[in-house]
């Protein structure tokens, strides 16, 4: 039998998931619990703690293993990746970069730090990520496409490149949407932040685009303090990638010699090593959270109103941010349910600010981005962190 949606039914459902505690429960918090102590006091213990070590080279070697891309060069953090993605594929000042309106800020802001105009696109229900069919029925009534690539109609500047987001760890649909990247000369450059761990068609996320981004923030589901990586399967684009996060410094026995404008954007050995540590474990952290997507559905299947997200059917999903998505007839308790949830001393956000409502980026260019619209309006996101469902299953 159904329930009726209440506030008060969502919060104690949420309530039979989460341990009860006195600390608040958190949105997504890191798990250590397996060599990372052992290997950040290795760093400690022998001094390496910067920039050059052999948990750099491991890490990104490791990075490699698990994805299937040929080459991946660790940095500072995702955006930092994710600007050297887009200076990579040659997006110049003045050209536009397609990019979904639903997305966190750090996607616009890397377009931005390459003089570039970040041009705003619409969401699938599907994925909650960019819409690649809606892409391309927009593109048919804007762009010309030319020998010297694919220009805007409206604005007179060269479109050069799309970045979708997988949002939440869910894929896009990337086969239709290199598709219309190949009709339309565009560049593809995967925003990977939220998807290690993710499957399209039986392959990791991060192998479609020509440059791929990564992120290690503290609230990942693999953590390095912070930081971030590149992934590409062009060889000489990996190259030049690690060269440019290096301050394109030319190796020498001793003197500072530099060839281009570089970036000082290269991850610590110790940020490494907890980032090796924790790659060992993501196989047992996926199977956790994919284990409370079970959990949660079987607690939400009969409440009316609310339903949780899952994954596409072409996807194998990390789940990083288990999502409620409410209907649209109770998107007005939005704000309520928030509150809710902060007095009970459980974490829950909502999705982030459509992009083209931030003040600056309010003029740049934008198709009908109506679903992403309201999908803000109907997105929660609840507690997913992987120590979660150990904690049901009297995990260790």
């Amino acid at each position: 039998m159904m329930k009726t949606f209440s506030v008060e039914t969502v919060v104690s459902v949420l309530q039979s998931v989460v341990p009860a505690e006195e600390r608040r429960v958190p949105l997504h918090e890191p798990v250590f619990e397996g060599n990372e102590w052992l290997y950040v006091k290795e760093c400690l213990d022998t001094g390496w703690v910067s920039s050059v070590g052999k948990y750099v080279d491991r890490f990104e070697q490791m990075l490699c293993e698990y994805t299937g891309v040929k080459h991946a060069v660790a940095v500072v953090n995702g955006t930092a990746a994710l600007h050297i993605c887009l200076k990579l594929v040659d997006v110049q000042p003045g050209d536009e970069v397609l990019i979904p309106a639903l997305t966190f800020v750090a996607t616009a802001n890397a377009v931005h730090y390459c003089g570039a105009i970040p041009h705003f696109v619409d969401s699938s229900q599907k994925t909650l990520g960019l819409d690649p069919v809606k892409l391309e029925q927009y593109l048919q009534e804007i762009a010309d496409v030319r020998t010297d690539g694919c220009w805007n109609r409206q604005t007179g500047r060269r479109i050069k490149a799309v970045v979708p987001m997988h949002t939440f760890g869910h894929p896009v649909d990337l086969d239709r949407l290199v598709d219309v990247c190949q009709r339309y000369r565009l560049e593809l450059v995967e925003d990977a932040a939220e998807s290690l761990g993710s499957y399209y068609k039986g392959k990791h996320t991060g192998n479609w685009g020509k440059m791929s981004a990564l992120s290690f923030n503290g609230n990942k589901l693999v953590t390095t303090g912070g930081g971030g990586a590149i992934l590409t399967n062009d060889e000489s684009l990996g190259r030049l990638a690690k060269h440019l996060t290096t301050t394109a410094k030319v190796p020498h026995p001793w003197a500072f010699l530099h060839d281009m404008v570089g970036y000082n954007y290269r991850l610590p050995n110790i940020n490494a090593a907890l980032g090796c540590a924790q790659l060992e474990k993501l196989p047992k952290f996926i199977e956790r959270k994919r284990s409370l997507v079970q959990t949660y559905l079987h607690a939400f299947e009969k409440i009316e109103g609310v339903q949780l997200f899952t994954e596409p059917s072409f996807a194998e999903s990390n789940y990083w941010l288990q999502v409620l998505l409410l209907d649209e007839s109770y998107k007005d308790h939005r704000d309520e349910l928030l509150e809710a949830t902060d007095r009970a001393k459980i974490q829950t956000r909502p999705v982030w600010t459509p992009l083209h409502r931030l003040p600056m980026f309010q003029q740049c260019p934008r198709m009908d981005v109506s679903l992403a619209e309201q999908l803000e309006r109907r997105i929660i996101n609840i507690p997913s962190s992987p120590n979660l469902e150990a904690a049901n299953h009297g995990e260790a």
